[in-house]
């Protein structure tokens, strides 16, 4: 034991440790009935009392933060207790991981690094702010070394022991059978509800199929066994049936979802031999359970994860386009965690988290049991652990290796596996690269090398659109389907239809329309369409896969369509700047309401869950994609008919152009300030910090930035005289209001931006009308994001919102020669000579793209398009 040099407590760290766990402080009550069997060792509950006291001594009365490399063992488990009972929060890690021990200890500074019965005391007090209701830190299951911990607290532990208690059939004279580890939440949550029923657990680490672990469990009586969906899969091997204790009496199952016909088997065969089992549900951040499937409902149910835990509930959650019934399984319960931790500085805080949204879809069935049908997220449940399969890819290109990483789904026959497919290089090794793709795997996840296939492939399959196929990925583990092709979709051709009609590109199950390379243009046509032929379009439907979507069909409706409210207020904006330029109405401010219009889109595209680079990307070129139509028509014109002059064809007039609004020079200011708006967007998310605080603060940072963009509008900050509310600096505030808008998601983050619409904008026109056009746009975009149509109604703003920029460029050159006699006709040439620009573009793109041979060079390919701004 080494000590380190004496530092101070830090200000504000309690000098004595907050209030333990129950069931770690009352140890000794139990007296001498049997708490642990390890290597034949027999441990009472008051010689591991003594043995936690003795340990709870060691660490001292000053709170520390204890990072303990845990193990299958007694002393481990003595220090894991006493560091709960004496309020030390302890940072649990897997003593077989030396690779994750030091990332935790890097990221973490832990006070006190303990191994068994040996404490590494770094500093005799704390280096460390340490919330009073922090007990412990857990990685999520089957984390891939990343420093993210879950932050519990004592209550948390208490709570799921004693409510796992109430439905499990414990007995003081119990002996759970564990084979789970220790560092796991499912291992420890056994350990937790035997302590806290006086009961034993017999600790091993060997596996089910070794006859060493059945023969101390028929030794010792053990009337339980916990596992995971591969434990199960592994006592078929060896037949629970044959090597079982006649002792048993239940049996527990989680880590995972096992498949139906090993839950029916296993159930009737407790059924037989006279034992129960136990289907849970749950996740590290719910402490360890959530849900429990009566034993009795096993055979007929196994489909479902049954009935919250006592003292829980579900709720499910709104996701655009599930099927009705189903949405985001979300739980409330005290054994809710306060929140993740990424590092030291986050041992301060308290609760951030009341209810877990479990990213798990889910329904309620008729009988009151719920069921979880699919995932959120790219996550896979491997042998109980939670892998990132994302993570897993990007560890592997980090390493230099051309592999794309799928799980297969659990079966009848068999449990979730991990499949990577690897394309060797042209000098050859092909069988060595396998192995070291297989140990960089299993490294990575800690995975056994046996739940790990790795497939060499020529080509790493891809879709038509050029991005990865994972599909296909997780195929290579499964043999050639067989039998008749399953039955086609009701409509199994209308999303296809749509979207390769209005991209001009082939469409597969998996792509999306950003994807595809949609952008905000084609997106408003598209919404349309696609709302007309499936009934119902869900919010986030340009992000959801075509098979996603017609899995969420309804019947059509027959009267009228639902159109986003941005579409429509783009078309009604569109139509005002144009009539009013051809003197056929008044109605000022639509260039303006543009401006926030756009910075509604650019959060909804180009500010997505991506990585920084790739934000960037999507705002840089969405800025070049209203570049190029905008310096071609104004730079034609400028050179054919001498329209403009070239500071206002190169988009440089509010730096170079006169300073009040002179025509021709000032047409297109709303263009120039788009570009400029959304370039220093991308310069900011640019750097790692501030894209760092946008993605903690998703609404609050674009009302930050809006905030600090009214300083140009009050004039606080001195600007060139001229015509300042057309100048990029002064109207930013609308695209960051815009912004914001787009990041509500509540009554409360509504009620701000519509404050400040109301607030900010009167006084910044001339004239008051101008202000309420802009204020409603706004007031009516933050309240009601979709609006009913009439089905011609809904196409043609559909037509007028996805050709804006272009009616903006061309109506210039079309309704000078017809305001003074013909204002109607001249409103009405302008939007179509705008359309018909539209549309000739966009053939023009499309024929260009498809001169083009996907592949990995061709970024609109391989990730989603950036959203057009505009």
């Amino acid at each position: 034991m080494s000590i380190a040099p004496h530092l101070p407590h830090r200000s504000g760290t309690p000098t004595a440790p907050a209030p333990g766990v129950g069931f770690a402080r009352d140890l000794a009550g139990w007296g001498g009935r049997r708490a642990l069997v390890s290597e034949g060792r027999v441990v009472s509950y008051a010689d591991l009392a003594g043995l936690v006291a003795e340990r709870a001594e060691r660490l001292g009365p000053v709170r520390r933060l204890v990072l303990l490399e845990m193990a299958s063992d007694v002393d481990s488990v003595a220090t894991y207790l006493a560091a709960l009972a004496g309020g030390h929060p302890v940072v649990v890690v897997d003593a077989a991981r030396p690779d994750v021990v030091a990332a935790t200890r890097a990221a973490y500074d832990p006070d006190v690094v303990a191994r068994g019965d040996a404490l590494d005391e770094r500093r005799p007090g704390t280096a460390h702010d340490l919330h009073p209701d922090l007990a412990a830190l857990l990685s999520t299951s089957g984390s891939t070394g990343s420093p993210r911990l879950v932050r519990l607290s004592a209550a948390n532990l208490q709570a799921n022991a004693e409510s796992i208690a109430a439905y499990l059939p414990l007995r003081e004279d119990d002996l759970a059978a564990l084979s789970l580890p220790l560092h796991y939440c499912y291992g420890l949550s056994v350990l937790h509800t035997h302590l806290l029923r006086g009961a034993g657990v017999l600790l091993s680490d060997a596996s089910v199929v070794d006859p060493c672990f059945w023969a101390a469990a028929r030794e010792h009586g053990a009337t339980s066994l916990a596992g995971v969906p591969h434990t199960f899969e592994l006592l078929e091997r060896v037949g629970l049936d044959e090597v079982a204790p006649a002792t048993l009496r239940y049996l527990t199952q989680a880590g995972g979802a096992m498949s139906p016909a090993r839950v029916r088997a296993y159930a009737e065969l407790g059924q037989r031999r006279g034992f129960d089992l136990f289907v849970m549900y749950g996740q590290t951040e719910a402490t360890a359970r959530m849900a429990y499937l009566p034993p009795d409902l096993a055979a007929a149910r196994p489909t479902a994860i049954g009935v919250p835990v006592p003292g829980g509930r579900f709720e499910l959650a709104e996701v655009p386009g599930a099927p009705e019934g189903t949405g985001e399984l979300v739980y409330e319960g005290p054994n809710v965690m306060l929140g993740y931790a990424e590092g030291a500085g986050d041992l301060a805080r308290g609760r951030d988290v009341h209810r877990l949204r479990t990213g798990d879809l889910a329904r309620r069935g008729d009988d009151g049991l719920w069921e979880v049908v699919g995932r959120l997220s790219r996550t896979a449940k491997v042998m109980g652990l939670r892998i990132d399969l994302d993570r897993v890819e990007r560890a592997l290109v980090a390493d230099g290796v051309r592999a794309l990483v799928a799980s297969t789904p659990p079966t009848d026959g068999a449990t979730e596996q991990l499949v990577v497919a690897v394309e060797p290089r042209a000098d050859g090794g092909a069988n060595r690269l396998l192995a070291r793709v297989r140990r960089l795997v299993t490294a990575a996840t800690g995975l056994p090398a046996a739940a790990v296939q790795v497939r060499a492939v020529a080509q790493l399959p891809r879709l038509a659109n050029g991005k990865p196929d994972h599909r296909s990925v997780a195929a290579l583990a499964a043999p050639a389907p067989t039998g008749a092709a399953p039955s086609a979709p009701e409509r199994p051709e209308t999303v296809r239809d749509v979207l390769s009609g209005v991209l001009g590109r082939p469409v597969g199950d998996d792509d999306t329309f950003a994807g595809l390379g949609g952008d905000s243009l084609t997106y408003v046509e598209t919404s349309v369409r696609l709302e007309e032929a499936l009934g119902h379009l869900p919010a986030d439907w340009h992000l959801r896969s075509v098979a996603d979507l017609e899995g969420g069909a309804v019947a059509r409706t027959r009267r009228g369509r639902s159109v986003e409210t941005n579409v429509v207020l783009r078309a009604v904006a569109i139509v005002a700047v144009v009539g009013t330029h051809a003197n056929l109405l008044t109605l000022l401010g639509g260039a303006h309401l543009l401006l926030a219009l756009a910075g509604f889109n650019l959060a909804r595209f180009a500010l997505g869950d991506v990585e920084r680079r790739e934000r960037v990307r999507r705002l840089v070129a969405g800025a070049v994609r209203v570049v190029v139509p905008a310096v071609l028509w104004i730079g034609g014109t400028a050179l054919l008919l001498g329209a403009y002059p070239w500071q206002t064809a190169l988009l440089v007039n509010g730096f170079l152009g006169p300073p009040g609004w002179t025509e021709p020079a000032w047409h297109h200011w709303f263009v120039e300030a788009l570009v400029l708006l959304v370039l220093g967007v991308a310069a900011l998310v640019a750097v790692p910090a501030i894209d760092r605080t946008e993605r903690r603060w998703p609404f609050w940072f674009p009302v930050a930035l809006t905030l600090v963009a009214l300083l140009t509008r009050y004039e606080l900050v001195p600007l060139p005289d001229g015509d300042v509310i057309h100048r990029a600096p002064v109207v930013a505030w609308l695209l960051t209001l815009g912004w914001a808008v787009a990041r509500a998601r509540s009554t409360r983050h509504r009620l701000v931006v519509s404050a400040l619409a109301v607030l900010t904008v009167p006084g910044f026109f001339a004239d008051d009308a101008r202000s309420a056009v802009v204020v409603a746009g706004l007031l009516v975009l933050t309240w009601s994001r979709q609006v009913r149509l009439p089905a011609a109604a809904a196409r043609l703003a559909a037509t007028l919102a996805g050709a804006s920029l272009y009616i903006y460029l061309t109506h210039w050159q079309v309704y000078p020669h017809l305001e003074d006699d013909y204002p109607a006709l001249a409103t009405l040439l302008s939007l179509v000579v705008g359309v018909l620009a539209w549309r000739v573009a966009t053939r023009a793109e499309r024929l260009l793209r498809g001169t083009r041979r996907p592949g990995p060079n061709f970024p609109l390919t391989r990730r989603e398009s950036p959203a057009h701004p505009a």
